[in-house]
């Protein structure tokens, strides 16, 4: 072993000594900078210097609603009495339920709706179902929208609006979440609140790589054949539509409310939405190409959500290399989160830190299930769908 140079400076030192584990903490440090502050700041400056407004203007036109269902006899009432709620004409609307698999009430209670088609099919996954409700609409606008979720009265109306732009293919709603009675309710709130706000800057600037699939619409036009593996539906069609040189948007006015679900269902959804994100890679790799307008939101966005818990390991790891007292404080700093991560379930509901344990145990998991998002390269992806409670 050498001894160290006398009169040099110990950080010299440790650089010459751990060089790869410097770059690599430096490089895994930036990209989480990146990711939670410069893109979101990026976003904000294209929005002043780059905007792309959506010419919205008074229409309507023919709709075909499209609700694929399985075993939802606890919703379908409501969410159908919701559709014929809406603000829009009835006699534009074309309402298809998509029954595959059901076991239970579901059609039947669909049945007793005036106006509604009922589709029986085998229990084939919701693509099959999608294909399907897609070859029987007939309307001009295609209206995606999830049994569970009960739908603002000018939803429609106002998705609708969107498609007086000729550039806009796809316009998607935003979801609300109801408010809980628990912490990770909130949490789980506070993180769709700035999902939806990273996705309307987006939207401002160019296209969102994706819908929100309980409420958006689509150019009858445009539809693409879902294949039937496809994880994610709502990020496959519309893609279709923009590689086919339209827009896909947000529109913030057009809502759809939610009740929120437990941390352990929503981690089983973030591992299926993950890994789906594989999937279209596989299927658009255009994304990928600089050439495309849609390439740094779709690797600012969502691929880099599959390599942020890699970032957080590199760092964790390396960390162990620092020169003090970086290596000391940073050490501390992670100590102090994934331990609150995972003492969150001791910790009592009226406790004065729960929130903060709450919010590390949220992300924490949203992390854990980026990596078991993997799956989808050993595994059928029908293994990955599991029913919301």
């Amino acid at each position: 072993m050498k001894c160290p140079i006398e009169g040099m400076p110990s950080w010299r030192l440790w650089h010459n000594e751990k060089p790869v584990a410097l770059w690599l903490f430096l490089a895994s440090a930036a990209f989480l900078f990146y990711f939670f502050l410069g893109y979101p700041i990026l976003l904000l400056i294209l929005g002043k210097l780059r905007p792309k407004a959506v010419r919205k203007g008074a229409l309507t036109l023919p709709v075909s609603v499209i609700i694929p269902v399985r075993n939802g006899e606890k919703f379908i009432e409501a969410k159908l009495r919701s559709v014929f709620q809406l603000r829009y004409p009835r006699d534009m609307l074309q309402v298809i339920v998509l029954g595959g698999g059901c076991i239970n009430r579901t059609k039947t209670l669909a049945r007793a709706f005036a106006g509604v088609e009922v589709i029986e099919l085998p229990a084939g996954g919701k693509c099959t179902a999608l294909n399907r409700g897609i070859a029987a609409a007939t309307g001009e606008i295609l209206f995606f929208t999830d049994v569970r979720q009960e739908l603002e009265k000018d939803c429609l109306a106002n998705l609708v609006s969107n498609f007086a732009d000729p550039s806009i293919g796809v316009a998607s709603g935003e979801l609300v979440l109801l408010q809980g009675d628990r912490h990770e309710h909130q949490r789980l709130g506070l993180y769709t609140r700035y999902e939806e706000w990273l996705r309307k800057q987006i939207s401002k600037v160019g296209s969102v790589a994706g819908a929100t699939g309980a409420v958006y619409t689509l150019r009858r036009s445009l539809a693409v054949k879902l294949p039937e593996d496809i994880l994610l539906d709502d990020v496959y069609q519309p893609l279709g539509a923009y590689f086919q040189g339209y827009r896909v948007i947000l529109d913030g006015s057009a809502i759809a409310y939610d009740i929120p679900v437990r941390l352990e269902a929503e981690f089983r959804r973030k591992v299926r939405t993950l890994a789906g994100l594989y999937q279209i890679c596989y299927h658009y790799p255009r994304l990928f190409d600089p050439r495309e307008d849609i390439w740094l939101h779709f690797l600012s966005h969502k691929f880099s959500r599959l390599l942020l818990p890699h970032a957080f390991l590199c760092c964790a790891v390396t960390s162990f290399w620092l020169p003090e007292p970086w290596r000391t404080a940073v050490i501390a700093a992670q100590a102090a989160f994934y331990g609150a991560a995972l003492l969150d379930p001791l910790v009592p509901e009226q406790f004065p830190l729960k929130k903060l344990t709450s919010l590390c145990r949220t992300f924490g998991a949203m992390l854990a299930a980026s990596l078991m998002a993997a799956r989808i390269l050993f595994v059928p992806a029908r293994s990955l769908w599991k029913e919301r409670a």
